[in-house]
Formats: C-alpha cells, structure tokens, sequence
C-alpha cells in the first residue's frame, strides 16, 4: 500500500505535462476565483444606506453606498488573508453608524464565538464588536463580544459576551459593560420598538425562558416560565406585546430512534405588562409540521395589521403563513410548489420580500428569484425571472429601493438595486453595484451554462442535477460526481447563495475547463424540492438511502456516449464527504478515484454520533436495533472492500466534523491497504476562512483528479 502526503508543489509538473490530454486550458483557476464574494446585506431603518462585506481573496472589508446614485464606498482598510470572517453586519437607524462583529466561524456547530487562529499567530486574533461611522471617519473597537444589535435610539449597542448580556456606546463614549446577570446563557436579544426594553432568551439545559429586562432597579420579568424550551421573541410594533415559539423540554422516556416523529411547537402570545401568555397557533402533528429546517427556521415576526407571521412546511414546501393576533386559522400567503428563503420585512410591516425557487420558467426550481406578498393576503408577485439569479432581499429604509444579490449569466455575485416603483420592467431597471471589484482578467464568458439533469433513483425518486460539460471534442471524458455537504442544500444552476458553495462552483467550473465533465447531484435529503424529499425516509444513520442517488447519478454518467465509465471520479466536503467515502467503499469498481474533505467515516463516534447515547438507565426501545444501523450506514463499515485511490483533506480546527474522523479513517484505510493521500490544513475550521488554504484545497483536488483519471487511462 502506498501511501502520500501531498506536496502540491512537487507535484505541479504533472499539471502541465497533462494539460494536452484534458483540452486546451481556457483559464487559471486563480482567475476562477478571483471573485469578490458579497454577503451581509444590510439597510439602515430610515433613508436610503445600504452596506454590506467582501470577501476578496480572503481580505474581508466593509462596502457603503447610499442614494440617490448607490456608489460603492470601500469603509474598512483589511489588507491581509487572516481568515477573520465579518458578520452581524447592522447599520444605527439614523444611518449615522456601522455595527459588526469581526472574527470567529459562523455557522460552526460548536465555538463559533472562539478566536480563528489561521496563521497560527502566538497571540491569536480576538473576536471583537466594531463600530465604525459611515463616512468613515471614525473606528471604534468595542470589545469581545457577540450578536451586536444597535439601539433604535441609534446610541447603544446591545450584544453577548461569556453567555451574558452587555452594552456600549456606539459612537465609543461608553465603555463595554455587563448590562445584567441571569442564570443560564442569554441569547436572543431583542430591543423593544422604542428601545426602553430588552427581550432575550435565558437558556438553562433543559429548559429556558424568555425574559424581559427594562433597568437595573427592575427585576427581570419572565414570560409564562414553564418546563418547555421558549425562543424567538419578537415584539409587537407598539411594544405591549410580545410572540414566541414555544417547544418540548428535555426528558420523557426515550423514544424511537429510527422512526421519524414530529417535533412540536407551537406560538405563543404574551403581554408585557402582565407577562401572561396564551397558546395562539400549534403546529399539525405531522413530520411536515415540525419546525422548518430551512433559512431563518420558524421565521417568526409580528408584522402590521396585527398579523403574525411565521414560516411552515405543513403542506409539504416551506411557505410562509400569517395568523390574527386575535386567533383563528392560519393564512398560506406563498401556495405553490417551491420553498422560500431569506425573509424580510417591508419597513412599514405590510408586505414580505424574501428569495424562492419558483418564476415562469420550470427550470426555476433550481434557481432563486426575488418575491414579494403582503402580510394578509396570498397575493404572491415575482419579479424577477429568467436565467439569472437573485437572493437576499432588503427594502431600504426609505421604501423606495429593493436592495439583493444577483448574478447575471456566469458574472459573479454581485450587490444590486431596482426601485420598488419599477420593479415591474425588473430586468430593463437593475442597477448592479460594485462591478468594478471583479478582476478585468476574470472569466466571465469562458464559463459554461449548466445544464439541468434529472434521473431517476433505483427507488423512483427522481433527482435534480447540474451538468457541467467537460470542453472539448474529443469522446472518452473524464466525469466526476460532485457532492454538496449539509445535506439541507441546493445547489443552483449558477453561482451559490453560500461563499462555501461558490468556490465549489468556480472549482467545477475550472475542472470542466480542463475537459472533466462534473455532474452535481442533490440528492434527497437537500432543499428546494418539498419536505418528503429533504424528510426521506432511512436517510443518514437510518440507513443511509441516500447513497442511491449518488451511485445513480454515476450510472447515469456511464451511459453518456462521450464518458469513459472507466474514469469517474467523486468528490466533496462535510456531508458530501461522507457520501463520497461510501461511493468509494461501497462502489470502487464504478468510482475510480475521490476526493474527501472534512468528512464522517463513523456515524457511531464522537460529536457527529447520529445516535442518541444516554446515562439513564432506560434505553430507547430500538437502541441497538439503532446502533448496528449507523454503523451499517458509515463507510468505515464497508472499508474491506473500498479500493479505489482515495485524497483525504481535513482542516484541524473544524467546528462541524471533527478531526478525529479523518485521522480514524485514515488509519482504517491504511491498515486496508487502500491507496490513500492527505492534506492536513493546520489551524483552519471548516469553512476554509484562509483564501490561501481554500487555494491549497482547491489545487490538490485538481491535481489528484489528473493523476488518477487522466495519468492512468
């Protein structure tokens, strides 16, 4: 057994001498990921400023512009790779102040708020709240801390620090402190409308609370305290009143494992003076009727008309609904066969925008198009439509522009406006912004359109693809399958809404420049085609069904006339790892060669154990029954007979799957005797906060495709 770890630099002659196999090479893959990568839109609540964060190669920073013309102004000065992500991103109501926090890893599963040391520096970065003016001229570190969230007076800043509640000034006239103490770790903080309160969440285990805090003279007023889990309180415009959702607390006797049940919530009404609260809506006892799993999750708000609107998946999609604050049946405002994503609030509370996989095209379900309803009726009005694709809207302060991020053909993601008053004519009236910060030498018309793909599974189901055609004329390609992680994703056919996903489109992008043709698959248990898809049955731990799409989508790639079914390859990272692993051990005389990133090898160890362990003395009824399944399910059980050459890649502070199952599979594969290599990226998380080490990522799994599937024709 041979076993490699990877030198990218030794191996870059190998690159070139087999570049005359795979086509003529249209572009760098440096130049492929040459993007600027937006994110963080955000509006202030009166006037027309927008701003929102670039990730250029890894140097993040802070864009500005303002109406009428919108021109784009650069606010911070990060000229460094230092892996410092930029988040909750907010800008002070009178438009005077730009709030965010800089460093950690959002989206971790666990320590988000713990320091990113990606140069492996002896005193590593903090993760801090800054608050800089919008004209730039003053930058203020507030302190460690998390969520910032400026007053509506625009003067305080309200964030967590140690699991506690904290405020400063935003202007820096005030120096950061504990506003107040409470038991458990407080979360949620949420300003009443006329900033003279706070609204939180008081977690405690097993339970938790939601809470009212008013001044350090006034006792901390809990909302209806019960045995259950409160969350996401959201105030009345007038602040009297306030919503929550409302779950299951901790305990009862354990339950079945491998039988999917509904998770209950339900949304409860209190009032503030009082701090009495009613049940006003529960969610159908059905699987669908669980909590969305989808952008925003419940997406609870209280909107105008005193309706109360929140997200659902009870008829099978994950629509949005208003009730009454007075009771009574919920409304579908959003009916149809797609999903929505990304919600906002209109500035006056009438009216709902947010991105779906719907317009006139059938196409579209594998896309994103701006959209909007008011909050009472089901009058549903997409604007946007075509090949191009919108996401993340936002509705100035001023209510005259609607501000997102689109792209238009293979141009990159990019801010962009429309006036609401002409949102009519959409296409012939978008103003894109910031076109100047993508590179003169990006490939914009070099990149080819994805084309749709559907297939069936063994089991009928039928699975969405994209195809990326590798270039060239010549018969007998190179293919590979690319799996998304997750699994609750989507991959679109254009860029990704997701900076994780966006590189995984430029790096298929570049692969088919070099004559690989790339089929990426959503296979079931993803987003965007109805809750019985992402809820499948005997997915995951249970049983792992939706390996079957994988391999089918090979199959389908065997049958093409211009594929070698000899040189197919696999390849992708945290989930999408997993399901690589199984390709490899289960089916390695179909998948030649793959490409595993931060990936599970085990579902019965550590964190990422899919099965529920417990000290009590009752166990669920099914727990072993359980346990053999999840091992059945895991690749590390199929390992004998996994053959195929294998590249594994693991960043060591991953904060989603853990180190530790790379360096198990891996010893498992070696004591096989399976052809292994690796690339130990030291000091990085799981979303590659390096653009460097994304680079290094990036380059490897090129080179180990051309090695395995060209080298070896």
């Amino acid at each position: 057994m041979k076993r490699t770890t990877l030198n990218i630099f030794s191996t870059v002659f190998l690159f070139f001498s087999c570049l005359f196999h795979v086509g003529a090479q249209s572009f760098k893959l440096e130049d492929a990921k040459s993007y600027p990568f937006p994110n963080n839109l955000t509006t202030s609540a009166t006037g027309s400023k927008i701003s929102w964060a670039f990730d250029e190669q890894g140097k993040r920073n802070i864009y500005v512009a303002e109406g009428p013309d919108f021109k784009p102004r650069k606010l911070t000065n990060y000229n460094t790779d230092d892996g410092q992500e930029i988040s909750s991103l907010s800008i002070s109501a009178d438009g005077k102040w730009v709030v965010f926090k800089r460093g950690g890893d959002y989206g971790s599963n666990w320590n988000d708020d713990a320091p990113v040391n990606v140069n492996s520096d002896p005193q590593p970065p903090k993760v801090q709240i800054h608050s800089i003016s919008f004209d730039g001229k003053k930058h203020i570190e507030i302190g460690e801390g998390e969520n910032p969230s400026i007053s509506p007076k625009s003067d305080v800043i309200l964030f967590t620090k140690n699991g506690q509640a904290w405020t400063a000034g935003v202007d820096g006239t005030s120096a950061a402190k504990q506003l107040f103490t409470a038991r458990g770790i407080t979360s949620e903080l949420k300003w009443a409308p006329d900033g003279a309160a706070i609204a939180f969440v008081s977690n405690r285990k097993d339970h938790s609370f939601v809470g009212i805090y008013v001044n350090d003279k006034t006792p901390i007023k809990w909302i209806s305290p019960s045995f259950y889990k409160d969350r996401s309180p959201r105030w009345s415009p007038d602040g009297s009143g306030l919503v929550f959702v409302r779950t299951a607390g901790s305990g009862g006797a354990p339950d079945e494992i491998l039988n999917k049940k509904h998770q209950p919530w339900a949304i409860w009404k209190a009032d503030v003076k009082t701090g009495n609260a009613a049940q006003l809506w529960k969610a159908p006892q059905t699987i669908a009727g669980s909590p969305a799993r989808t952008h925003g999750g419940t997406n609870l708000d209280w909107a105008a008309n005193n309706r109360i609107i929140f997200l659902s998946a009870q008829n099978g999609w994950s629509q949005l609904y208003s009730i009454p604050v007075s009771g009574g049946n919920p409304l579908l405002l959003t009916p149809g066969k797609f999903m929505v994503e990304h919600i906002t609030l209109s500035p006056d509370k009438k009216w709902l925008y947010f991105s779906a996989n719907t317009g006139s095209d059938k196409k579209d379900i594998d896309r994103r198009h701006i959209a909007k309803v008011p909050v009472d009726k089901a009058a549903l009005e997409v604007f946007s439509n075509g090949t191009n694709l919108e996401w993340t809207p936002i509705v100035t302060g001023d209510s005259k522009h609607i501000a997102f991020i689109t792209t238009i053909g293979q141009q990159p993601p990019l801010p962009a406006l429309v006036e609401i008053d002409k949102v009519e004519h959409f296409a012939k009236n978008l103003q894109i912004l910031a076109k100047e910060n993508v590179p003169a030498d990006f490939p914009t018309f070099k990149l080819i359109v994805p084309e749709q793909v559907m297939f069936n599974a063994p089991d009928g189901l039928n699975i969405h693809a994209q195809l990326f055609k590798g270039k060239g004329n010549n018969s007998n390609k190179p293919a590979i399958v690319y799996i998304h992680g997750g699994p609750s994703r989507q991959m679109l056919l254009g860029w990704n809404y997701s900076e994780y996903y966006t590189n995984a489109y430029a790096l298929n992008q570049y692969l088919a420049s070099l004559g690989f043709t790339v089929l990426s698959v959503n296979y079931r248990m993803g987003i965007g085609y109805g809750d019985d898809f992402q809820n499948a049955e005997n997915c995951g731990s249970e049983g792992a069904a939706e390996y079957q799409d994988i391999k089918a989508a090979a199959i389908w790639l065997t049958k093409q006339k211009n594929i070698d079914p000899k040189r197919i390859g696999v390849y992708g990272g945290s989930y999408g790892g997993y399901l690589t692993n199984m390709a490899l051990a289960r089916d390695s005389k179909l998948f030649a060669a793959g490409v595993s990133i931060h990936s599970l090898g085990d579902l019965t160890a550590g964190k990422n154990n899919s099965i529920t362990l417990t000290d009590r003395y009752e166990k669920a009824p099914d727990a072993e029954e359980a346990a053999k399944v999840a091992w059945e399910s895991s690749p590390a059980a199929d390992i004998a007979t996994w053959k195929s050459p294998v590249l594994l890649i693991h960043g060591d502070d991953d904060r989603n799957v853990q180190f530790s199952q790379s360096t198990d599979l891996n010893k498992r594969l070696e004591e096989n005797g399976t052809p292994v290599e690796t690339l130990v990226i030291v000091d990085d998380t799981h979303h590659w906060m390096k653009y460097e080490n994304v680079m290094k990522v990036n380059h490897a799994t090129v080179d180990f495709f051309i090695r395995k599937l060209i080298q070896k024709k």
